[in-house]
């Protein structure tokens, strides 16, 4: 058969119409807008393995929209479809599923431990089925779009609820995957129809752990809304012809535990939330506490039955039950362990604490995180050692922080930070908060500035949290161009540190004005070992207080010329050699419009043969605005040097003697007669640049000559020299007596190199990093990002401000969270760097400004940690806390607890730090006791 030159042969031997590289982007970009602009629960998505997905983007040459696109660089691709050297072949889900032999299962299901960007990307529906039709392959894995939340954010569902079915008949086990949205209805026509059985006879239990909970009664509550989880069990009893229902008076599983309701209370909120059963558990009957209201809630929201509203204390040996996983939930039982463990809160929890509750807070929860963290506490501190599953919280928490929905790994950091925000709101004692106009310090007293803050804030929030969890630090802010210093006080809850680590190195790299505007300075920044040229590039734009019309070009120059740009933000920083030497050239952001200007250094290498040259100095890069002639080149080459004329011409300042440091000018050094021969003539030129008779090029102030892309052949540059229009021009300037004279060149001599190893080395000890220098580091002194600009009131300006703070007023109870984690576009790592943090006796007095003699002791002892072990994405989180009465440490590995030694808690795991004032000493007893005030 004769296949038409404009059909393509598939593998499989089918015949596809043929699509450029560039028809499929543009076809699947137009199909992409076209979904994002109609987003709706129940659209379809499908996941492909993004091992996949980056071939293809490979292929198209350019990422689409959000989708991860990290390769180091993209190489040059034919213009022209077919080419099956560069196609990818077809869709390949194998690497992110379940294989079907292992999981017996028609239905491919996926891998547990997937990352969305990293593993798998979600395409619309409509993608999916062009890149289908263009590739086959497969399998499909369809996933729906579902409202999550209070606020109904649309999120894809990819990994549905699954619940194993145990059939008390037979004792088989089924596996069922719906969505956590479907309803308790759904589920049963679900069940009846695969059982093939009347829906009046099933009976569907929540049985989870192996234990009868709750009937699930068929009706429009959700699975998720009935606190169901990850892989538990449901228990399926099929009522027998002429039988009772299930539940009165016997138990079909066999287990010797009827369920024979007793006669119910008479309160209608009992201490077990509901009418009890001889086995301890509940019918599930509603409570009706606050009908009416938005606390009113089934008892399916309690844990285990517990109730939350009436006073209660520790049972014996309380606070030594361990937290069930409900599917990677080890993040959230870690930071629930320190929070039900900090002393206070656990003071305040057992008490009646209901009157506190703000139900009409705008920015809570209704009372109802409150209740549900109260609840869990009281649970933990009552229940010995048996672990408590923490369903009904975890419910509430999904549904007032979608984000911490469905069963992917989190930080337990920023749970922690949920927490304490919505505990305060939940709990604020202020209904109406007043309005406060802040005054600006205007020379004032910090105290009187700091005081007057910290009353406004009080006087709008006032809860426990805020009691003892809330500090305040200084923040002084200061103009670089008119000085204006501004100084406010602000409250914090926890203090976010920074690392200092051995996965990071420094990187010096000269800063060139392309305007002629300032001398080059040498600037050295940290970055990560394995970050990208983006992340230099945003550490430079920092350090050198880069204008917000202003980006950076980096290159690397070798043999005084410019060896490469680095344009591919997305190139790895391992690719530059500590040898190497980097620059970077200030541009106008509008420089797409402009023409570039590249101009490399010439000089005669022997006076007597004026002929030889080489090139020498740094090469300088600049800008023409809409050149027409030569004159416009001769007027740009200028302007760049300005700069660098010579003190005798503009005004005398003596030179650097020591070494450059950042924000400093290069070392200023005499250029020696020998290193490149000065006495130049006019007719001293190279054979390939020779000045045409006549008087043009008398007529500029420089010896230029445009020169092609590899610097060899060259023309000289005249007056009346046209310009032609293109995206950059090279220049190659001969430098004359009258250079030397005008100009100091050693601004461009002498690049430092890129890294010096060995002014390091005594800092790559890991010993060496403590919780003090990383407290200095989150305090010292700093420029804000571009993207942090602050507005000078003097200059009616935005600007890039130092920023300073200042620790002013310390909570009682001082949480540090070490910033292990740095996230961006292009890198995602974790720092494994120990720190060494007292236990005992933690003094921050010298950190504290305030003068105010009445603050309370400074020294803190630890109490808690959360500690983080492993990498990104399958790392496992745990707890160390101390129970302050038994003045012991103990593991909480989820519902594992252990005792441990206070000698082995200092790791290179510890992630948040807890810490507890320490009162006064009195008689050698160390006071330990927590005053919260109460509303009256």
């Amino acid at each position: 058969m004769t296949i038409p030159d404009s059909t393509y042969m598939m593998e499989n031997g089918s015949i596809e119409l043929p699509c450029t590289p560039e028809e499929e982007a543009r076809i699947i970009q137009e199909l992409i807008s076209k979904a994002e602009s109609n987003l709706k629960q129940g659209n379809l998505y499908y996941v492909i393995s993004n091992r996949w997905f980056m071939d293809w983007q490979r292929y198209i040459r350019k990422p689409l929209g959000a989708y991860p696109y990290n390769e180091h660089a993209t190489e040059s691709l034919p213009s022209h479809f077919p080419n099956s050297a560069n196609r990818p072949g077809p869709i390949d889900n194998s690497d992110i599923i379940i294989r079907v032999a292992d999981s017996g299962d028609d239905d491919p299901q996926l891998l547990r431990t997937l990352e969305e960007g990293r593993d798998y990307v979600l395409v619309p529906q409509e993608v999916w089925e062009k890149l289908s039709e263009w590739y086959k392959g497969g399998p499909a894995l369809p996933r729906k779009m579902i409202s999550v939340g209070d606020a109904k954010q649309l999120s894809v569902e990819v990994f549905p609820l699954c619940l194993n079915l145990f059939d008390t008949r037979d004792k088989s086990h089924k596996a069922l995957r719906l969505s956590k949205k479907a309803s308790l209805h759904e589920l049963y026509t679900i069940v009846c129809r695969l059982k093939e059985i009347a829906p009046e006879k099933a009976h569907i239990w929540d049985y989870f752990d192996k234990r009868k909970h709750t009937k699930l009664v068929a009706s429009n509550q959700t699975l998720e809304d009935s606190n169901l989880q990850m892989d538990q069990d449901i228990l399926l009893e099929v009522q027998p012809e002429g039988s009772l229902p299930s539940g009165f008076g016997f138990d079909s599983t066999g287990n010797d535990l009827a369920l024979v309701p007793v006669e119910p209370l008479r309160s209608s909120v009992t201490i077990a939330g509901g009418p009890t059963l001889s086995n301890g558990f509940s019918t599930g009957y509603s409570s009706n506490a606050y009908q009416g209201s938005s606390l009113n809630s089934s008892y399916g929201d309690m844990e285990d039955g517990y109730d939350s509203l009436r006073p209660a204390s520790k049972g014996e040996r309380g606070g030594l039950a361990g937290l069930s996983n409900l599917g990677n939930t080890c993040f959230m039982n870690s930071a629930l362990q320190c929070l039900v463990h900090t002393p206070p809160l656990v003071e305040y929890f057992l008490q009646d604490y209901t009157e506190e509750i703000n139900r009409q807070n705008p920015l809570g929860m209704h009372g109802e995180l409150a209740l549900a963290f109260g609840e869990l506490l009281r649970k933990l501190w009552s229940s010995g050692r048996t672990p408590v599953a923490p369903r009904a919280f975890k419910g509430k928490l999904g549904r007032f922080a979608p984000q911490f929905s469905g069963y992917n790994q989190h930080d337990s950091q920023e749970l922690l930070a949920f927490l304490l925000d919505g505990l305060h709101e939940d709990l604020n004692r202020v209904k109406q908060k007043p309005y406060f106009e802040t005054k600006d310090s205007d020379g004032r007293p910090d105290e009187e500035v700091a005081n007057e803050l910290w009353r406004y804030h009080r006087a709008r929030n006032d809860s426990v949290i805020v009691d003892i969890c809330q500090g305040q630090y200084k923040s002084t802010l200061v103009c670089p161009d008119c000085n204006k210093i501004s100084i406010t006080f602000d409250p914090f809850m926890y203090l976010s540190l920074p690392l200092p680590s051995t996965v990071t190195k420094t990187m010096t790299v000269t800063v060139f004005y392309s305007d002629g505007s300032g001398l080059p300075m040498p600037y050295t920044v940290t970055v990560l070992k394995h970050g990208y040229i983006k992340d230099l590039a945003q550490a430079l734009e920092i350090a050198c207080c880069l204008r917000i019309d202003e980006y950076l070009l980096l290159a690397e120059v070798y043999d005084h010329r410019v060896f490469r740009y680095f344009e591919n933000p997305t190139e790895i920083l391992n690719s530059v050699k500590d040898d190497e030497h980097i620059v970077a050239y200030r541009l106008p952001k509008r420089v797409a419009q402009l023409t570039r200007l590249e101009i490399s250094h010439r000089c005669i290498i022997d006076s007597s043969k004026a002929s030889e040259r080489k090139l020498f100095l740094t090469p300088l890069v600049t800008f023409l605005e809409d050149p027409h002639n030569g004159a416009d080149i001769d007027f740009a080459v200028h302007k760049v040097l300005a700069p660098l004329r010579r003190k005798a011409f503009i005004s005398s300042a003596p030179a650097l003697k020591d070494g450059a440091e950042n924000g400093s000018p290069l070392e200023t050094i005499e250029v020696p007669m020998n290193s490149c021969t000065i006495q130049f003539g006019r007719e001293g030129q190279s054979t390939e640049c020779i000045d045409p008779v006549g008087n043009s090029s008398m007529e500029l102030t420089f010896h230029l000559c445009l020169t092609d892309e590899r610097g060899t052949n060259c023309r000289p540059v005249t007056k009346d020299t046209v310009i032609e229009p293109v995206r950059m021009q090279k220049v190659i300037l001969d430098w004359t007596e009258k250079e030397y004279e005008l100009y100091d060149a050693s601004y461009l001599k002498d690049l430092p190199e890129v890294h010096k190893s060995g002014l390091t080395v005594k800092k790559t000890k890991q010993e060496a990093i403590s919780l003090f220098s990383c407290l200095e580091a989150f305090l010292k002194e700093e420029p804000l990002g571009p993207d942090d600009m602050w507005y000078c009131p003097r200059c009616k300006e935005h600007r890039q401000a130092s920023k300073k703070l200042d620790l002013w007023r310390l909570p009682d109870i001082l949480v540090f969270h070490l910033k292990r984690f740095s996230y961006s576009r292009w890198l995602k790592n974790k720092l494994d760097t120990f720190v060494n943090f007292p236990i005992h006796n933690l003094d921050l007095s010298k950190y504290v400004k305030s003068t105010d003699l009445s603050e309370s002791s400074h020294v803190y002892e630890l109490y808690a940690i959360s500690n983080h072990y492993g990498g990104l994405g399958g790392g496992h989180y745990t707890a160390y806390c101390k129970l302050i009465d038994d003045d012991r440490w103990y593991h909480f590995d989820d519902s594992h607890v252990s005792p441990v030694a206070e000698s082995d808690i200092k790791t290179s795991a510890a992630y948040v730090l807890f810490y507890r004032r320490v009162k006064a000493q009195q008689n050698g007893v160390v006071g330990g006791s927590f005053q919260c005030h109460r509303s009256s």
